[in-house]
């Protein structure tokens, strides 16, 4: 938790101070976005610990910020606005918020509400750290794959847009996703073309077929693919 970097997205800059500057009295790396644009381009490029965020900004308000960042990953999220009504803090909830404050607050409560959900999450990252599907083991934390249907479980070599394809879906074997899907998620930076996940997942499906691993990748005419078939 020492030395986590925060995004504080929040347009009113008073507010923005005294939250970063309790927040680098505790100890915390800080950065700060007062639109929704920036805090788009900072969450992408800096990748932070945690992010709070306020509903009410400029250019893409805190709900479309919440939905994307919950497209692209599980980073915490909490939400700290002057929006009381239940409505609001039901979305936010559903969305994916870790926790919903209401101002005005204590900026002392919310140094202590980022420590309570850092201690909560990344706590359940750490027993998340492996994710499997019937034969194959994906490790995020060494970020490597392999098959535990061989003795001394081989490693299966991948490139990074391979790992990332694999990481994706792993966490919902039996979903379809779309090939735009696959990349908005996998290859956010890219300027490719949907085609080019198709040349990824054929070169990942040879790859896992080579560590006997059958059956996996499968294509779903005219919608895209799934990582464990249902047959």
């Amino acid at each position: 938790m020492n030395n986590a970097l925060v995004l504080i997205v929040e347009d009113e800059s008073e507010i923005a101070e005294i939250v970063n500057a309790y927040l680098s009295r505790d100890g915390f790396r800080t950065t700060i976005a007062a639109d929704g644009e920036s805090a788009l381009s900072q969450y992408r490029h800096l990748k932070p610990d945690l992010v709070i965020l306020d509903i009410g900004l400029p250019k893409r308000d805190g709900f479309d910020l919440l939905t994307e960042f919950r497209r692209h990953g599980a980073t915490p999220v909490i939400m700290a606005t002057a929006r009381a009504e239940d409505v609001d803090k039901l979305l936010a909830l559903r969305i994916g918020a870790d926790d919903y404050v209401v101002k005005p607050f204590n900026p002392q409560e919310i140094v202590e509400r980022v420590k309570a959900v850092l201690r909560r999450t990344q706590g359940q990252a750490a027993s998340a750290s492996l994710l499997r599907c019937r034969g194959l083991e994906l490790d995020r934390n060494a970020h490597t794959v392999c098959t535990t249907d061989k003795e001394g479980r081989p490693r299966i070599s991948t490139t990074l847009s391979e790992y990332r394809l694999l990481e994706h879906m792993i966490r919902a074997p039996q979903r379809v996703f779309s090939r735009a899907e696959l990349l908005d998620a996998c290859l956010p930076e890219s300027d490719a073309l949907d085609r080019t996940v198709d040349s990824h997942i054929s070169h990942l499906r040879r790859k896992l077929q080579r560590a006997g691993l059958e059956g996996y990748l499968e294509a779903v005419r005219g919608v895209g693919y799934r990582l464990e078939p249902t047959t």
